[in-house]
C-alpha cells in the first residue's frame, strides 16, 4: 500500500540490473506522479516487459540505434522513456543496465489518488465510465499514462531525482508469485523474439493487462 509519509525514492542502484532482472523486480514497486496542482496518484506496478536493445528486434533501439525519439534508452538506468503511440496515446519505460534497454510498464493497481486517476481516464467523456472500474483503471500501458497524466514531458527525467514522478520501494516482507510469457503485439519481430519470455506480471493480480491461459 502506498506510504504518503514516506516518499522514498528508490536510488540508481535499484535500476542499475540487465533488463529482464529489472522489469522482475519493479514488480511489487510503487509508481508516484504528482499532478499539476500537486495532488498525488499512485499505483502498484503489477506487470512490465522488457526490451533489452541490441539484436531484440522488438526494441525500439535494435541495432543499437540511437535517435532523438529513443535516447532515453541510452541514457542512466533510472531514466524515463515516454513514447507516443497512434499519435495520441503514451507508454512509460524505464532504461536499465546496457545501451538502447528499457523496460516498459504495462499495468498498475491503483493505490492512491483514485478519483483523481477516474477523472483523467474519463477526460470528460461519460461514455467511457465502464472503464473506470479500479482494476480497469491502469491495466494497460496507453491507459496508466492517461491515468497519471503522463505525457512526453517526463521523457528522459531522472526517476530518482525528479519531483514529477519516481518509484517507491515495495514492502520488504512481501513475497510475490511472479509469471513470465511472451510480450504483448510484438509479432513483427519475428518467430524468436516475438515468443521470447520476457513479460512478467503478478500472479493473480486483477490488474494485469493480459494473463497466460491455463
Amino acid at each position: 500500500m502506498f506510504n504518503l509519509s514516506s516518499q522514498t525514492k528508490l536510488d540508481h542502484s535499484f535500476f542499475d540490473e540487465d533488463c529482464s532482472t529489472l522489469s522482475q523486480k519493479l514488480l511489487g514497486c510503487e509508481l508516484v506522479r504528482k499532478l499539476k496542482d500537486d495532488s498525488l496518484v499512485a499505483g502498484r506496478i503489477v506487470e512490465t516487459e522488457a526490451y533489452l536493445g541490441g539484436d531484440d528486434k522488438a526494441s525500439h533501439s535494435c541495432g543499437n540505434k540511437a535517435t532523438e525519439r529513443n535516447r532515453a534508452m541510452f541514457m542512466a538506468p533510472g531514466t524515463a522513456y515516454v513514447y507516443q503511440i497512434y499519435g495520441i496515446h503514451f507508454c512509460f519505460n524505464i532504461s536499465s543496465r546496457g545501451d538502447g534497454a528499457a523496460v516498459l510498464v504495462r499495468a498498475l493497481q491503483p493505490t492512491y489518488g483514485i478519483d483523481h486517476m477516474t477523472k483523467l481516464r474519463l477526460n470528460g467523456k461519460q461514455k467511457n465510465k465502464r472503464n473506470t472500474a479500479v482494476e480497469k483503471l491502469c491495466n494497460g500501458p496507453a491507459k496508466l499514462c492517461q491515468a497519471l497524466a503522463i505525457d512526453k514531458t517526463i521523457n528522459c527525467l531522472d526517476l530518482c531525482q525528479s519531483n514529477e514522478i519516481w518509484i517507491q520501494p515495495k514492502p520488504q516482507d512481501k513475497q510475490l508469485e511472479l509469471v513470465s510469457a511472451k510480450r504483448i503485439g510484438v509479432e513483427y519481430a519475428g518467430n524468436y523474439w516475438a515468443s521470447q519470455p520476457l513479460r512478467f506480471y503478478i500472479k493473480d493480480n486483477v490488474c494485469v493487462s493480459v494473463t497466460v491461459k491455463k
